[in-house]
């Protein structure tokens, strides 16, 4: 299992687009990956868990990925985070 924290810098949070973009990258990998936003802790792999975190700029969250190929799948993960603005 592999775990990293971001510090979510966009403005707009994890909203819409960016949401789509981590979903559909967490869809490439078979592991097991988790976001975990206030207590809750929801799959990457669904659009509806993740927007109902409503995370917003200036969150800390952490994304937790277990099985397989769960390194490549959090550099992935990490990629599409500094790709698409969202976090650090």
């Amino acid at each position: 299992m592999v775990k990293h924290e971001f510090n979510i810098t966009a403005d707009t949070g994890i909203h819409a687009r960016p949401a789509t973009m981590l979903v559909q990258t967490a869809g490439k990998y078979s592991s097991d990956i988790t976001l975990e936003y206030n207590g809750k802790s929801v799959n990457l792999k669904s659009i509806m868990g993740v927007m109902s975190l409503g995370v917003g700029q200036g969150a800390e969250v952490t994304i937790t990925a277990d099985g397989e190929d769960e390194e490549e799948a959090m550099e992935g993960i990490k990629a599409t985070m500094k790709s698409e603005g969202l976090g650090e």
